[in-house]
């Protein structure tokens, strides 16, 4: 089977499980679920047993099933989110920014690392019911750039979030151009001289309906070209691996860095 048709397959094969899961259905659980059954059946009768034995000491009931936890590793060290919040949290630890913002990054995962240690602001198009002393949450539309955040910031993240722009996903308008709008206004938003930390999916550029747009790299570098040099580029790969401070050959940029679902992370400045 050539490259282009197993290419075809995995695409379908997780369109499929996409749209699984949409109605609620989670094939990866299913591969697990009987065969976790069995055992966990025989582990429940014998710590019911136990519980006899010891002169039922405790309550046991069989009501929170987890059937396929020991078929899975112990933690998730790889993918775009991991690798992404990992890499551009330690950067703005290290360059302690004056004031940094956040453009729809994930509150549980980026935002949570920066807040351990700094104060973020974070704007998104969705509400967030938040008290944490470290985290200032406003809701906000970055389709359309509010006068008051112009040159606010030095320092400015936007995570696998500008591909959602003008989706509906979210609840945002329907724009075709969305993504556009939202990279000019991060523009917009940081001062001369500040720092973007960037990241989009890279591959063969595409809108996967209605979850999220996939870019060209030079995409990407064609949008920045007007305001901003780039500092460093890194990516994850369709494996899962990271690939640090990578440089931008025109092969790599014309093949994606051979990727079809990378995640590829851009760090910007804004030109003086």
């Amino acid at each position: 089977m050539d490259k282009a048709k197993k290419l075809r397959l995995r695409r379908l094969a997780k369109s499929a499980g996409i749209w699984m899961l949409a109605f609620g259905l989670n094939p990866e659980a299913w591969r697990f679920a009987f065969r976790g059954l069995v055992i966990a059946l025989r582990e429940y009768r014998e710590l019911k047993r136990q519980n006899r034995v010891a002169g039922r000491p405790f309550r046991i009931r069989f009501s929170m099933p987890c059937l396929g936890d020991r078929y899975v590793p112990s933690g998730t060290a790889s993918g775009h989110y991991f690798f992404q919040d990992f890499t551009v949290a330690r950067k703005i630890f290290e360059r302690r920014p004056v004031r940094h913002v956040d453009i729809g990054s994930r509150v549980d995962g980026f935002v949570a690392h920066v807040a351990a240690f700094r104060d973020i602001e974070v704007f998104d198009i969705r509400p967030l019911a938040l008290e944490i002393p470290s985290i200032v949450f406003r809701q906000a539309d970055l389709m359309h750039l509010d006068d008051a955040l112009r040159q606010s910031c030095d320092s400015l993240s936007c995570l696998h979030a500008i591909e959602h722009f003008g989706l509906g996903r979210y609840g945002d308008t329907i724009d075709l151009f969305g993504h556009v709008k939202g990279f000019e206004n991060l523009s917009e938003v940081l001062k001369p001289g500040g720092t973007l930390y960037f990241s989009v999916p890279i591959g063969p550029e595409r809108v996967d309906f209605n979850a999220c747009r996939v870019f060209a790299i030079r995409t990407i570098l064609e949008l920045a070209k007007p305001r901003f040099d780039l500092v460093e580029f890194a990516y994850v790969d369709d494996a899962g691996d990271f690939h640090a401070d990578v440089e931008l050959t025109p092969e790599c940029v014309a093949d994606n860095c051979g990727c079809d679902y990378g995640c590829g992370i851009f760090e910007f400045r804004r030109r003086l």
